[in-house]
């Protein structure tokens, strides 16, 4: 039952992350033609974080949304925007398009991402 478990947060994880993904990307290609590429990053990676919030603890995780989650949510994703802004910036650095230096940060954090995510609502959960 733990594997089928874990396989379905893997599941929902990966259709949660490919929606807040496609929201994050969408925002910076539109926004990067006009603003700062950085700034348009961080705005883009806002918006997608509220709807990975709402969609990670009622789809993904089977909770509910609580000031206690929530705050670890924050906390995950913090330490995911610096990794994010980071690798954007060293992918950019090395000649990668600003077209597709975001898809390469995606490839490297959306896995660590889920690990952070996943201890945030199953060790949050359990002292609640």
């Amino acid at each position: 039952m733990r594997k089928k478990t874990i396989y379905g947060e893997i599941i929902r994880f990966g259709l949660v992350g490919t929606t807040a993904a496609a929201i994050h990307y969408g925002t910076y290609w539109l926004l990067q033609h006009y603003i700062d590429v950085n700034i348009a990053y961080t705005v883009g990676y806002v918006v997608s974080f509220m709807v990975n919030y709402y969609l990670s603890a009622h789809f993904t995780f089977r909770q509910k949304a609580s000031a206690r989650n929530g705050l670890g949510f924050i906390g995950a994703h913090l330490t995911n925007y610096f990794m994010h802004i980071v690798l954007f910036n060293a992918f950019l650095w090395v000649g990668l398009s600003r077209a597709l230096a975001p898809l390469a940060v995606l490839a490297i954090a959306v896995p660590l991402n889920f690990l952070m995510v996943r201890f945030v609502f199953k060790h949050f959960s359990k002292q609640s």
